[in-house]
């Protein structure tokens, strides 16, 4: 199977994360099963591939470095203090696990300190996988200062930097937790 639908040096690349997780070969293989099951010769190497592939994927979701993408936004340095200010823009997130071990826990921010917005479309798409995440930790979206936002875009990052604005936040470190380097700028001059 695998010299009939990727090549040696594809094959090679496989073993490695991909950017878009490789959904376009998993879907080559999955019709190549199918293909195998209708006609009866055997898919035991593809199977092996594609669980392969899928643990390549897990292992890169799962250790991905989530504090790439925390930026302290109203000092240089963190100081001693025991009031902690989480900005989540949770719509660009589905591993909230990491997120608790490297972030939350190990900054000690309350759930009253932690702000989040979602706009009507990414609650219905992620609501669910974030819901059953925070169930983990004994939490729900409503454990922390959520809002729901209306539609369109950067509606939710106009929200949480509203509420950053609104918070007027004092002797405390006050994180940005975003995939959007406009998000975090703005945070950083609004402050």
């Amino acid at each position: 199977m695998s010299n009939i639908l990727f090549t040696k040096a594809k094959l090679a690349k496989l073993q490695r994360y991909q950017k878009g997780s490789s959904e376009v070969e998993l879907e080559n293989i999955e019709l190549y099963i199918e293909m195998g099951d209708i006609l009866g010769f055997s898919t035991d190497d593809a199977l092996k591939l594609k669980n392969s592939i899928l643990f390549t994927n897990d292992s890169a979701h799962t250790s991905f470095n989530i504090t790439k993408r925390l930026k302290l936004i109203n000092k240089k340095n963190k100081s001693k203090t025991n009031k902690n200010y989480l900005f989540w823009d949770i719509e660009n997130f589905s591993s909230i696990s990491s997120i608790f071990n490297d972030i939350i826990d190990k900054y000690e921010i309350a759930d009253e300190f932690i702000y989040m917005a979602a706009n009507p479309d990414s609650l219905y798409l992620k609501r669910a996988e974030w819901e059953a995440n925070l169930y983990d930790y004994g939490k729900t979206l409503y454990s922390f200062n959520f809002i729901k936002c209306d539609h369109g875009k950067d509606v939710a990052d106009d929200v949480l930097l509203g509420e950053f604005m609104n918070a007027k936040i004092t002797n405390a470190n006050v994180f940005i937790l975003t995939f959007d380097r406009e998000l975090k700028r703005t945070f950083y001059r609004c402050n």
